[in-house]
């Protein structure tokens, strides 16, 4: 042990020695440089330039203010248990009666006098409504009337005094406006959120709507938005929230809002006629850029072409054809189907409209008087029959031939009542009471007023997929 540390000893003391001598005589003799760096000039043809971006000076504190005592929460409410005429007549025992809340969102006051806006999906299938302010003040309201292909539903509350908010004027909006949203989100009151706009008359494709042309933004919206105010800088109402597009359920960027121009026309319709009154071309249209629209003929970059024509109707009497290409609706423009809806909405049977078309490369005007579905300018009407609880309108020519029937009437709408707790839906088309035919509400009307003492009525009728119903209600 002793002999191997000795060696190792000797061989630390050798190293030591020949670093010292090196030094000593080698190492001022080598010059200590550092690696050349060569310069070289790149030129560059771009001319950076510093930029002051202008400042975004907008102050949305006074929309937000005039908005959130005019945006409502709407609750929903639901029976959870009944007790049927079927029950009875097959010999169930009576259930307890009862209700749950199964459903919230938001309403805008568009009246002093209680005239509240909201979604149809929001209220549809209640048994009744309550609304609750921002003063927390809780009213029950009265379902004035639904568009479901819009939508819209438009309540009544019994108040006077109330805030509301005025319209603006959706068709002035442009991309990269600033808007406001305001709703109960999550249950979470009087809550705003801000964004731009970033899209117009966009369709997303739902297929239960026949009117699509949503204002886009990108401001936060997410469940219990629906029916919400959509306001500008001035705090004008210019949308209705109604949906977001999302993979989670949850806000994910993108919202979309109806136009006030179009919610406009749905309410006035709501109140003076208790339905929507829309005037017919009386033609299938498409896209010009659909990949289908060249097998008809139609060759263009802009407008809507016309894909069917009814001759019945004011387009096909006034020579509109297949293939044509209309460009101008009253000197107006149109590039696509989403412009071409949103314009027509506004319009009622029995005014007249300028149509332009462009056929063979030449533009036409064609000056037409627009009908209701029927064919004709009379304005359509629904009845409310309060023992039924539902509002009933007139079968059409159309629809009578398109489900092959020569008689019936139409269940427009489903309120809390008999229908509701029988599971009739909105479509129905009813085509005979206790075996009788019936062609109107007044119909119904009179069969139930003479047979009133038998505790009830059988109604057949068919529904718009073709499947059949039967229904025994009970009216005692």
């Amino acid at each position: 042990m002793k002999k191997i540390f000795g060696i190792i000893l000797i061989s630390m003391v050798s190293s030591v020695f020949s670093v010292i001598v090196y030094n000593h005589f080698f190492y001022n003799d080598v010059k200590q440089e550092k690696l050349p760096v060569e310069k070289t000039q790149v030129k560059n043809d771009i001319n950076f330039q510093k930029v002051s971006l202008p400042t975004i000076d907008v102050d949305l504190k006074q929309a937000a203010k005039n908005s959130v005592d005019a945006v409502v929460h709407i609750k929903k409410y639901e029976e959870n248990s009944y007790t049927s005429f079927r029950d009875l007549f097959f010999g169930f025992s009576p259930q307890p009666q009862g209700e749950q809340i199964y459903g919230f969102g938001s309403g805008v006051i568009i009246s002093s006098d209680g005239y509240i806006v909201t979604n149809n999906h929001v209220i549809e299938n209640n048994s009744h409504i309550e609304v609750v302010l921002n003063n927390e003040k809780s009213y029950t309201a009265e379902l004035i009337g639904t568009d479901p292909e819009t939508d819209i539903a438009l309540l009544k509350i019994e108040e006077k005094g109330l805030p509301f908010l005025k319209y603006g004027n959706s068709d002035l909006l442009e991309i990269g406006d600033w808007v406001l949203a305001v709703g109960n989100p999550f249950n979470l009151t009087s809550t705003v959120t801000a964004g731009i706009v970033s899209a117009k008359a966009r369709n997303l494709g739902m297929n239960n709507r026949s009117v699509e042309s949503f204002i886009q933004t990108d401001a936060a919206v997410n469940p219990g938005n629906s029916g919400g105010a959509l306001v500008n800088t001035r705090g004008e109402l210019v949308g209705i929230n109604s949906m977001i597009y999302s993979r989670n359920g949850g806000y994910m960027g993108y919202s979309f809002a109806i136009p006030i121009n179009i919610v406009d026309k749905i309410v006035k319709d709501l109140m003076e006629y208790g339905t929507v009154q829309r005037a017919y071309l009386g033609i299938a249209t498409i896209d010009v850029n659909d990949p289908r629209a060249k097998s008809i003929g139609i060759n263009s970059d802009n407008g809507v072409g016309v894909a069917y024509v009814d001759e019945n109707f004011a387009a096909g009497k006034a020579g509109i054809k297949v293939g044509d290409v209309i460009s101008k609706i009253n000197d107006k423009p149109i590039k696509n189907k989403n412009e071409m809806q949103e314009i027509f909405i506004a319009y009622r049977p029995g005014q007249k409209v300028k149509i332009t078309v462009i056929r063979n490369n030449k533009e036409l005007d064609f000056d037409l008087v627009l009908t209701n579905k029927n064919g004709d300018t009379s304005y359509i009407k629904t009845t409310n029959i309060d023992a039924l609880g539902a509002k009933f309108e007139e079968l059409s020519s159309i629809e009578k031939k398109k489900f092959g029937l020569s008689n019936g009437v139409k269940v427009k709408s489903v309120d809390a009542g008999k229908f509701r707790i029988e599971g009739v839906k909105p479509g129905f088309i009813i085509i005979t009471v206790n075996r009788k035919i019936v062609n109107t509400a007044d119909d119904i009307k009179k069969i139930i007023d003479n047979d009133s003492n038998n505790g009830g009525i059988l109604i057949e009728g068919i529904y718009p997929n073709g499947i059949k119903g039967y229904y025994a209600i009970g009216l005692n």
